[in-house]
C-alpha cells in the first residue's frame, strides 16, 4: 500500500519550509517590538466553546469543524480559529489582573473541512494577535493595525491594501440585520441556494458572496453605515483618524463584516495579490463582547486578526519576493584520514560561529565530492587534503564564479563573514 497526504492537507517542504521560518521569525520581531507575547495554545478544544464564540449557526461550526467524541463522552472539536482559545485562556488563567491590556500573538495550526483550493487546506496556518483589557479606545484599533502593516512591509509584501469598515454594535446591528434581512426576501429568487439560506442564518454573510451575478443585487442592498448609532459612528470616525495620524493609506468597504458572531464595530482585512478571486491575505476586528460570552469580565474588551499564512506565502511566492537563496555556507570537502580529522573539528569551529555546514561521513574522490557541493548549492567549499595540512592552510573555493584561494584557518573565517554579509 502507498500512503499519500489525505486530501486537503500537505507536507511543507524544504526549500519553502525556510520561507515560512522567515515569515514567523519576522512575525516574532515586530510584533515584539509593540509590546506582544507569545501564546501556545492546545490544537483540540471542548465543541462548546468554538459554537458559543463562533456562532452556531455558521458554516464553520454547522459544516466545516473535525469534531469527536472523547472516552468520556465530551465532544471535542479540532480548532478551526485561535480568538475563542485565546479568550479562553485568558479568563482560565485570570490574566485580567495584569496590568494594562494583555496583548498575545500564536503561530499554528487550524482546521476546517472545506473545499482545497489555492492557498486553501483543510489543516491550514495562522499567525494572529489579540488585544484583550478594558480599553475599547480607537487608538488600541489603529496600532493593531500598523503592527500588522509594519509585518507586512518587513516581508516587503507587495500591493497589500487596508480596507476598513463599522459593523455597529449590539445597540444598532440588530436593527440593520433586520432591515437587511427584509431587503434580501424581496430578492431572495435571485440568489442562489447559499445566500437563500445566509437570509435566515446569518444575513451579513450574503455580503460576502464572491457570485458574479449576485453583485450587482448586493450592490443596491442597505448599508450598515447609514444605520450606525451615534457612538458606534464616534468611534469609526477616530479609528480614520487614528491611522491618518500614523500616515496609513486605507479603503473603506461597507460589505466588509466578518463571518464570526463575536465581531463589532471596527472590522479589516489585508488583501495581497497572486490569490485570485479569493484575495484576502489577512482579517481582524473588534469582539468586545466575546470575554463576557465566555464566563469572563463584562468590561474586558478585545481586538485582533489572524493572517492566512499559506497565503501569505503564496503571494510573496507569486510576488517574487519568497525567494530563498542556498542556506549552506560551507561544503567541506576532505581528503584523507588525517584530514577527516582535521575537518571534523574545523566544522564544529565553523558552527559555532553560525556557519552551515555540510560535512561528507565518508571520503569521496575530489571530482564527485565537489559536484555534491554544487548540487547543493554550497555557496563554497572548503578543502582539506594532505597538502593543506602540511601548509596550515585550507583552500576555500567559491562556486558561483570558481575562484580559489589559500586561506589560513583565522582568515577563513573573515573572509566567510564578509561573502555572507555581501
Amino acid at each position: 500500500m502507498k500512503f499519500q497526504a489525505i486530501k486537503g492537507v500537505r507536507d511543507i517542504l524544504p526549500p519553502e519550509s525556510a520561507l515560512w521560518n522567515r515569515v514567523e521569525q519576522t512575525g516574532r520581531e515586530v510584533f515584539g517590538t509593540f509590546g506582544f507575547a507569545e501564546i501556545r495554545l492546545p490544537v483540540f478544544e471542548l465543541t462548546e466553546l468554538f459554537a458559543r464564540s463562533v456562532g452556531q449557526e455558521t458554516d464553520i461550526v454547522s459544516k466545516e469543524m473535525y469534531s469527536f467524541q472523547d472516552r468520556d463522552e465530551s465532544s471535542i472539536s479540532l480548532r478551526p480559529e485561535a480568538t475563542a482559545s485565546v479568550v479562553r485562556a485568558y479568563i482560565e488563567h485570570g490574566m485580567q489582573t495584569l496590568p494594562g491590556n494583555v496583548k498575545l500573538y500564536y503561530m499554528g495550526p487550524m482546521f476546517r473541512r472545506e473545499r482545497p483550493q489555492k492557498g486553501r487546506y483543510r489543516q491550514f496556518y495562522q499567525i494572529g494577535a489579540e488585544v484583550l483589557g478594558s480599553s475599547d479606545a480607537p487608538g488600541v484599533d489603529a496600532e493593531v493595525i500598523e503592527m500588522l502593516l509594519a509585518f507586512f512591509e518587513r516581508l516587503q509584501l507587495k500591493g497589500a491594501i487596508l480596507h476598513i469598515n463599522s459593523i455597529g454594535d449590539k445597540n444598532c446591528r440588530p436593527a440593520y440585520v433586520e432591515r437587511l434581512r427584509a431587503a434580501l426576501q424581496v430578492v431572495r429568487e435571485q440568489l442562489r441556494a447559499d445566500s437563500q439560506r445566509r437570509i435566515e442564518t446569518n444575513p451579513l454573510r450574503v455580503l460576502d458572496s464572491k457570485l458574479e451575478h449576485e453583485q450587482a443585487i448586493i450592490e443596491k442592498l442597505p448599508r450598515i453605515a447609514d444605520h450606525l448609532c451615534d457612538e458606534c459612528r464616534a468611534h469609526y470616525d477616530e479609528v480614520k483618524r487614528q491611522l491618518a495620524l500614523r500616515g496609513i493609506a486605507y479603503q473603506e468597504n461597507w460589505r466588509l463584516v466578518r463571518g464570526l458572531d463575536y465581531y463589532m464595530r471596527t472590522t479589516f482585512e489585508i488583501t495581497a495579490p497572486g490569490l485570485g478571486s479569493q484575495n484576502a491575505v489577512c482579517g481582524g476586528g473588534r469582539y468586545d463582547g466575546l470575554v463576557e460570552l465566555l464566563g469572563g469580565p463584562a468590561t474586558t474588551k478585545g481586538i485582533g486578526f489572524a493572517i492566512g499564512t499559506d497565503r501569505l506565502v503564496l503571494s510573496l511566492q507569486e510576488s517574487g519576493v519568497g525567494e530563498v537563496s542556498g542556506s549552506l555556507d560551507v561544503y567541506l570537502a576532505w581528503f584523507g584520514a588525517a584530514a577527516q580529522t582535521a575537518a571534523v573539528g574545523l566544522a564544529r569551529r565553523l558552527r559555532d560561529a553560525g556557519f552551515v555546514v555540510e560535512l561528507p561521513a565518508v571520503e569521496m574522490k575530489f571530482g564527485k565530492s565537489l559536484g555534491l557541493a554544487d548540487r547543493l548549492k554550497a555557496r563554497h567549499a572548503v578543502i582539506l587534503g594532505e597538502d593543506e595540512l602540511a601548509a596550515g592552510v585550507v583552500a576555500v573555493k567559491r562556486l558561483a564564479d570558481g575562484t580559489q584561494q589559500k586561506l589560513a584557518e583565522q582568515d577563513l573565517f573573515s573572509y566567510l563573514r564578509t561573502a555572507r554579509n555581501g
